[in-house]
């Protein structure tokens, strides 16, 4: 995982610094899940459901990292955290080699390519590790634009969780996708 350090550069110019996240980043990145739970009802969690303080955050990265099949990466614009991806496997040896991810990026960083090459990279850990054989996600069928990237990247869709999640007293589903890292 920490060969994983690449820096691009974004269409205004900035560069941007992808790298494993690291315990100190733990203010920052709640920094950034608090406002990243205002920009879209795509997540999993909303404005004012977090309750992590930064020393919970630093002690989850710090533990996440030690981890053989856990992965965290963090996109950074000018020091501070524009854009996370998670990858989680399972805990036990029969579901150790599959696991599942989540990716955001501040509103203000859509569109710079942020999100598909996080996922490039955490594709590349996945076959470099001799473990990860697939990856799991989950989408709302109405996240078009996600949906369409996961597409790009090879993932198929597999079925769909009813009432997976509930907004404001709507329900909503959610569409499972995989991505096999090797051939069955």
């Amino acid at each position: 995982m920490d060969k994983i350090h690449k820096i691009i550069r974004l269409k205004d110019g900035r560069t941007c610094l992808i790298r494993p996240a690291v315990p100190a980043d733990g203010a920052e990145y709640l920094r950034y899940l608090h406002m990243i739970s205002g920009e879209s009802d795509y997540l999993s969690f909303g404005v004012g459901e977090l309750t992590d303080t930064p020393e919970d955050v630093r002690d989850s990265i710090a533990a996440m990292s030690t981890v053989r099949n856990h992965l965290s990466l963090m996109a950074l614009v000018d020091g501070q955290i524009v854009a996370n991806l998670t990858f989680r496997g399972g805990h036990r040896p029969r579901t150790a080699h599959v696991g599942e991810f989540g990716v955001s990026v501040l509103k203000e960083y859509w569109g710079h390519r942020i999100g598909p090459i996080l996922m490039e990279q955490m594709i590349e850990w996945a076959k470099a590790s001799g473990l990860i054989r697939k990856i799991n996600l989950r989408v709302r069928p109405d996240n078009v634009r996600g949906i369409a990237i996961y597409e790009r990247f090879g993932f198929q869709r597999e079925g769909v969780l009813t009432r997976d999640m509930v907004i404001d007293g709507v329900f909503y589903d959610a569409v499972l996708m995989g991505l096999f890292i090797d051939p069955c």
